[in-house]
């Protein structure tokens, strides 16, 4: 795995003065963890936005504080979507000496005779696997191979992944990760997926809404 260096430097700037440190080219971030304090810090936005694109949630990267190296993982990337721009970015703070869990993305590769032939439709269940291992030893990302999927119903569960060397899956053995199905099927199941969603985006507007009241409220107490 390419060891990934980020230069940064310590920053006191907080609040709305961090506007003018990203207008001034910056990029506003913290490091946190068990065995660190939080440290507020900044780093070149052009240059760290290039180096971030290229990472995965479980990529190991350096952050070099003014000469003192933090190993680290990229927990939260908050982003501008309409400039497309980076705002802030946590990271999380590891020691290279104790494990730690944490979630790896499935990278669905080759080429499922039940697609090619039968016309399946492929259904993916699991799109991130919980591993522990140490930092150095962590997988960008776990790669599951579809030539196992030749006829229609054949799946490939958590324990058809070859093992990584010093890493243990935490997942269910016997958890699917992908099968391959009828379309007709999927179309059955897809009606209530949409209702779920529709609930979930409701129940989010009414928080948003009642989070509103609450603020609009707040401002009138103030007022007085």
């Amino acid at each position: 795995m390419e060891r990934v260096v980020l230069k940064a430097t310590k920053r006191d700037v907080l609040g709305k003065q961090v506007k003018a440190l990203r207008r001034a080219g910056q990029l506003p971030a913290v490091i946190y963890g068990r065995h660190v304090e939080p440290i507020k810090i900044m780093m070149e936005a052009h240059e760290a936005a290039l180096a971030l694109a290229k990472l995965t949630s479980s990529s190991l990267v350096m952050i070099d504080v003014d000469g003192t190296e933090y190993p680290a993982l990229v927990r939260e990337k908050q982003r501008n979507f309409i400039k497309n721009t980076l705002l802030h970015v946590d990271f999380l703070a590891v020691s290279l000496t104790e494990k730690i869990r944490t979630n790896v993305r499935i990278e669905i590769t080759g080429l499922s005779l039940a697609v090619k032939d039968l016309n399946a439709v492929l259904v993916n269940h699991l799109t991130r696997l919980e591993v522990e291992c140490l930092p150095t030893n962590l997988p960008e990302r776990i790669v599951v191979d579809l030539g196992a999927l030749k006829v229609i119903g054949d799946a490939i569960h958590v324990r058809d992944i070859p093992a990584l060397e010093n890493v243990r899956f935490m997942d269910d053995p016997d958890e699917m990760i992908v099968v391959a199905t009828y379309a007709k099927e999927v179309e059955e199941v897809a009606p209530v997926a949409v209702a779920e969603v529709t609930e979930e985006v409701a129940v989010i507007e009414k928080g948003k809404k009642e989070e509103a009241e609450e603020e609009k409220e707040k401002g009138k107490k103030e007022k007085k």
